[in-house]
């Protein structure tokens, strides 16, 4: 593929705007919502051919209700697109597999009615790899979805169609959810905002209801900073889950000076990439020079964190291959589920009896990760432990063994905050010598992603982030 980057940034009724100053332009009648609808399909119409984001497209009922609707909420009449593994009504659910069949859902998940509530025009639904099990969007069925960066590139995963098409300019915002980074390593890769949240911070979806440990948080991805704070100042307004501190409406950096934790190698003990080190070590001098008080720290989780991680995770992949027809109402064909699923679940069968003290150390994460939060603030680590891989690298059709110590490798920072509940920012702070960008996170007590929200106002503030029209 000869051509390396793809955007569709125009002179349209979207231009250049963030979801924030699309709805205030939407408020004042500057343009219609169809005006901002007609746009939006128009670039997908463009892009996604290319960068392979969209599951399927509602276009036909986006162009209606833009038409006969009356958009209420913050977002109102802003378009935008939800993961494939969120229920809506008529629609189906893929969940990224070929596994699962194709049947209209009967009912809209609760997660994407509060998604919907902020007033946003769906226009289709978002690739992810199977069951959201790896961190790149490489499907056995399907194409690849492209990083709009560098086509050759993986777009991250889970929710890589989402990122894909956000940083590419298709839309402004779209949903994301992690359950081990799903969010934050999209957002790295394709040079965007993506906050995961504490655990609980929105609604539940219901199936993580029945999890033995609740990994997975909900949120989206975006390219600027108002529009994540945004966003979680009014899915607040629409349920505030009282044991958490509010968030409120962040619109800048604070005043106080934090004690911030530096950790660039992960738990493991793997190395972090030169390019991705320089990332996070810059961020901490421009955090030095702007009053923070930095020192290393150090995250006390024991070694065993990865291999209790992976073994949940394979434990998920079992519950599919095993259940798949009791879960997946829509039709489940397990003669169809990728090798990765596979591979996990014969990996848990042969390790199944470690399920108690797996659970009871996962459990416990949350009281050990929450030590390091009495000397610091906020924890500076990586994102990923190395720049972004060319596609192919976490394809489908890499042996299990290979794949699973690869993913091992390259996403050892995410997982510590599934497990813990606690919330991690992925800011886009570098860049690698190919262009691609290089995400580095800030991770939070529990409860406290306001901290987290104002500092990266602040560092936003002092370093822009680029946009890929931008480059």
């Amino acid at each position: 593929m000869t051509q390396h980057t793809l955007h569709a940034f125009t002179d349209d009724a979207l231009g250049t705007d963030d979801a924030t100053a699309l709805a205030e332009r939407l408020q004042r009648g500057d343009i219609s919502t169809t005006d901002a609808t007609e746009a939006a399909i128009a670039r997908l119409q463009r892009v996604n051919p290319t960068l392979n984001g969209l599951v399927l497209d509602t276009y036909a009922e986006a162009r209606e209700r833009a038409n006969n609707k009356h958009f209420e909420g913050f977002f109102a009449g802003v378009p935008s697109l939800i993961k494939d593994n969120i229920d809506l009504r008529g629609l189906p659910t893929g969940h990224g597999s070929a596994a699962v069949g194709g049947k209209p859902m009967k009912k809209t998940s609760v997660l994407a009615k509060q998604y919907l509530a902020q007033g946003f025009n769906l226009l289709g639904k978002t690739t992810l790899p199977a069951f959201g099990f790896t961190a790149s969007t490489e499907m056995a069925h399907a194409p690849a979805t492209r990083n709009p960066w560098h086509l050759n590139h993986s777009a991250g995963g889970s929710s890589g169609g989402s990122a894909a098409l956000v940083a590419a300019g298709a839309v402004p915002i779209a949903h994301g959810n992690d359950g081990g980074g799903s969010i934050r390593i999209p957002a790295a890769v394709c040079g965007l905002v993506g906050l995961k949240s504490t655990r609980g911070r929105l609604v539940t979806q219901e199936a993580a209801k029945a999890l033995p440990v609740n990994i997975i948080s909900d949120g989206v991805l975006t390219r600027t900073m108002r529009d994540t704070a945004n966003f979680f100042a009014e899915a607040e307004k629409y349920y505030r889950n009282s044991k958490l501190p509010a968030i409120g409406h962040v619109t800048g950096p604070s005043k106080q000076r934090l004690r911030i934790g530096l950790m660039v190698d992960s738990i493991a003990g793997d190395p972090t990439c030169p390019q991705t080190r320089a990332a996070v070590e810059a961020t901490a001098k421009q955090l030095s020079a702007l009053g923070h008080h930095v020192d290393v720290a150090h995250i006390d989780l024991p070694q065993r964190f990865v291999d209790d991680f992976l073994l949940y995770w394979a434990m998920l992949a079992f519950f599919v291959s095993k259940f798949g027809r009791a879960l997946f109402p829509q039709g489940f064909d397990g003669q169809q589920l990728d090798p990765l699923s596979q591979g996990l679940a014969g990996y848990y069968r042969q390790r199944f009896l470690k399920t108690p003290g797996m659970l009871r150390q996962l459990r416990q994460s949350q009281a050990r990760y929450a030590e390091v939060f009495n000397q610091y603030d906020v924890v500076l680590t990586p994102v990923l432990a190395h720049t972004t891989p060319e596609l192919g690298y976490l394809g489908a059709d890499v042996d299990f063994d290979t794949q699973l110590e690869r993913l091992l490798r390259y996403t050892t920072f995410t997982p510590a905050n599934n497990a813990s509940g606690s919330p991690g920012l992925s800011l886009p702070l570098g860049q690698a010598d190919n262009g691609l960008p290089i995400g580095v996170q800030l991770n939070g007590r529990h409860g406290e992603e306001r901290t987290l929200l104002e500092l990266a106002f602040e560092l936003e503030q002092v370093q822009p982030f680029i946009r890929l029209d931008q480059r």
